[in-house]
């Protein structure tokens, strides 16, 4: 996906690029024509917008594909290392595995390995917290496991109501079978 949008953005780039130098060939062409009719001002202003419009659209999609999600990403990491707890298994940027220990104000220290060895890293350095991944992986799991329960729950309650409705069909049914019997 990642590929994808930076492929997008660099073609989105060239084409506006080539759009601008396009009608800013246009635009000198318009003014030229105008000055040499008598007419200006008019055109110099359309021929001005012509020439920074596709700049402005670039930089707006510029901002909304890359800028913005990875300022998103940012903010998330951020609360991530922020929000550690004593006893969760991180993974550092450098691919050290590891469980908290001890957390200070931007220093953590962690234990690695069988033999129990202790490392002080930075909170930056951390880059993914597993157990926090795995409780969120839980929750969502019990959430719609929930809501399968209550569907669950929901179609069997009208599957009663069904054999009720149907019992009370033949009830009425054999109770008018008697009643035709009986005349």
């Amino acid at each position: 996906m990642k590929r994808f949008l930076c492929s997008l953005s660099a073609s989105i780039t060239v084409a506006a690029v080539a759009m601008m130098s396009a009608m800013s060939a246009f635009a000198e062409d318009a003014t030229e024509a105008a000055t040499e009719s008598g007419k200006s001002g008019g055109s110099a202003g359309a021929g001005l917008l012509m020439t920074f419009l596709p700049l402005v659209i670039m930089f707006a999609l510029l901002y909304f594909i890359a800028i913005k999600p990875q300022k998103k990403r940012d903010k998330e990491l951020k609360e991530m290392q922020q929000s550690l707890e004593v006893g969760d298994e991180i993974v550092t940027g450098g691919g050290i595995v590891g469980i908290v220990v001890r957390t200070g104000d931007d220093t953590v220290v962690i234990e690695t390995g069988g033999e129990r060895q202790k490392l002080r890293i930075k909170t930056w350095a951390i880059t993914e917290n597993v157990t926090a991944m795995e409780r969120i992986k839980a929750a969502k799991a019990s959430a719609s496991s929930k809501k399968s329960e209550a569907a669950g729950l929901a179609s069997a309650k009208l599957a009663d109501d069904e054999d009720e409705e149907i019992a009370e069909e033949k009830k009425s049914k054999k109770n008018k079978k008697k009643s035709s019997e009986e005349e």
